[in-house]
């Protein structure tokens, strides 16, 4: 295999759908097999609510693009969200209605509290693949999030930095290992910390395709720094925005004048793919899920 035969055959890996075909246009496709994805945004940017639709999503068959698969949901800070899993799973039993199984079935969770538990179950998690006796295979993996296992145990010294750093490459390897040997989707979520340096990107080194991230009007970037941000191979950035829209208030109570609303937006950004240029697409929640807008 030669490099022009790479430009003129690309390697072609499956993918998982997002279950909106303006996210899956936006991301190429949507979530490749075979690597790391990793979805970094503030709490309430939809990061969960993305995985869980992603969890239902891949059980569907190829022709609609998802992986006719199970997932392994691991959770690492909360409570699992089982009540909107089972409100997202009723909308997409109604638009799939040709399932006769609960699509929550499908779905096995999992939690997970320190990155010793993480290391030590990968062997059960690997077993688990391999002899699962599931209706579905599983190939879709989701830990929800990285960093909460990072959040206290770590001290900001150089032996602990050191020691964080190896940890990050031993589990992102052991998570590749997998993904390559069982052809999974794997998806992480990570958080954000507000960035006060004037210098772009992460002391002063850009990082993906994005030169600056913004949520909130802060200006933010992923936590656990650069070496973790050398562990994933793609990562995607949620962000959300105010906006105060200024309406006719004699459409309210026939009273006349203005007043202002607020309403929140949202985009999803590549920061850096190796499938994928610097692509961006507003997004909404709703009862019903997460789907993309067309402007």
């Amino acid at each position: 295999m030669r490099p022009q035969n790479l430009l003129r055959q690309p390697l072609t890996t499956q993918k998982c759908t997002l279950g909106c075909p303006i996210l899956d246009r936006c991301l190429g496709g949507a979530i490749p097999c075979n690597s790391i994805t990793e979805l970094v945004a503030e709490s309430g940017s939809g990061k969960t609510q993305l995985c869980l639709q992603l969890s239902l999503s891949a059980q569907l068959p190829a022709s609609h693009g998802g992986l006719s698969a199970s997932s392994l949901y691991l959770h690492t800070e909360f409570p699992f969200p089982f009540r909107r899993l089972h409100q997202l799973s009723t909308n997409f039993r109604s638009s799939y209605p040709c399932n006769d199984h609960d699509p929550c079935d499908n779905i096995f969770v999992q939690g997970v509290h320190t990155v010793d538990n993480l290391l030590d179950i990968m062997p059960r998690i690997e077993s688990f693949i391999k002899n699962s006796k599931s209706r579905l295979p599983i190939r879709l993996i989701v830990i929800d999030s990285i960093a909460a296992l990072f959040r206290s145990d770590f001290e900001n010294t150089p032996g602990d930095l050191k020691k964080r750093s190896s940890l990050f490459f031993k589990i992102s390897g052991k998570l590749k290992a997998m993904a390559m040997c069982f052809g999974l989707a794997v998806v992480v979520t990570n958080q954000v910390v507000d960035l006060v340096a004037p210098d772009e990107g992460i002391n002063g080194l850009r990082v993906g395709n994005l030169g600056c991230l913004y949520s909130s009007g802060r200006r933010v970037c992923p936590a656990l720094g650069l070496a973790w941000a050398n562990c994933v191979n793609s990562r995607l950035f949620l962000a959300k925005d105010d906006e105060f829209v200024h309406q006719d208030n004699q459409l309210v109570n026939g009273d006349g004048g203005d007043f202002v609303s607020r309403r929140t937006r949202r985009w999803i950004h590549v920061v850096f793919a190796p499938h994928l240029p610097n692509l961006s697409c507003e997004f909404e929640i709703t009862r019903k899920g997460i789907f993309g807008v067309e402007r």
